[in-house]
């Protein structure tokens, strides 16, 4: 499969952040529910006067109340429409734009991008408080409230299990036909000095409630209603376990998006569009 543009039509890299409170995910919905997608789309065709609805492809798609400090997406336009807007096209989109989804970079995009099928990495953060008193009023809709005293040592030790190329069928919800085994980079914890636990997860690419099941095991050990060597069992039986809370969306953001260097961009596309398997295992689940 190609990442060549059709003739006539230039390849727009968008860099944007949206609040997900009051968005049905990113993506657009045949109900007409509000979604990232929708609203930019619409924005985009409303400024630059156009008929078509020019359809964007974003690096993650990410789930109703998911929020994005460094999501990244593309669009084809016409070479003529975008010689004609594309000085203007970002103070316009901010003018036309609701409040809560901002784009803050419209540029070419180089020979070979894909903002989905050329990123290398993504990397999200999940935020939670335990504080006995709750969470801060003026961060409730970005940071998780655990009622419980967590061990933030406890999880980091839990998590060297999870690290590396795995399946994550155990912490995702499954789809027909696509392979959940993912590279997860990095999985860590910290507290703030303002006493909030920051979880960084960064992969290659995230199977379905991924981070937000990974979360929720972990947070089962920092409480202490689950050993250390509990997620790794989990992952290691390959099932779904009832015992895996998907943690509510608010406390998630995806940060930032990673590519490689410009000349790699088409080879990383190809790359990332073969169907995984694990070492030693034929096809996949």
């Amino acid at each position: 499969m190609s990442d060549d543009v059709q003739d006539g039509f230039v390849r727009v890299r968008l860099d944007l952040s949206y609040d997900g409170k009051d968005f049905s995910g990113w993506a657009k919905q045949a109900q007409g529910q509000r979604t990232v997608q929708g609203e930019i789309e619409d924005a985009l065709r409303t400024v630059t006067r156009s008929k078509e609805t020019y359809e964007l492809t974003v690096a993650g798609r990410t789930d109703a109340g998911v929020h994005a400090r460094g999501q990244v997406a593309h669009v084809d336009l016409p070479v003529e429409l975008w010689a004609e807007h594309r000085d203007k096209l970002l103070r316009r989109l901010a003018g036309r734009l609701p409040h809560d989804v901002r784009v803050w970079s419209v540029e070419e995009a180089p020979a070979g991008f894909n903002a989905r099928f050329s990123a290398i990495w993504r990397r999200y953060a999940y935020r939670v408080t335990d504080n006995p008193g709750g969470v801060d009023p003026l961060l409730r809709g970005h940071v998780l409230w655990h009622d419980w005293t967590l061990d933030m040592d406890a999880m980091n030790e839990a998590a060297t299990a999870l690290v590396g190329e795995h399946d994550f069928a155990a912490y995702c919800k499954k789809r027909e036909g696509a392979t959940t085994i993912r590279t997860l980079q990095v999985l860590r914890w910290e507290r703030r000095d303002d006493g909030i636990l920051e979880a960084t997860v960064k992969a290659d690419a995230f199977c379905h409630n991924m981070v937000r099941s990974l979360v929720g095991a972990l947070l089962f050990v920092g409480d202490g209603h689950r050993p250390v060597d509990w997620p790794g069992k989990v992952l290691a039986a390959g099932v779904r376990d009832s015992a895996v809370h998907v943690v509510r969306p608010h406390g998630l953001t995806l940060e930032e998006v990673g590519y490689p260097a410009d000349e790699l961009l088409a080879a990383r596309s190809r790359e990332a569009r073969n169907k995984r398997s694990l070492p030693g295992v034929a096809g996949c689940c």
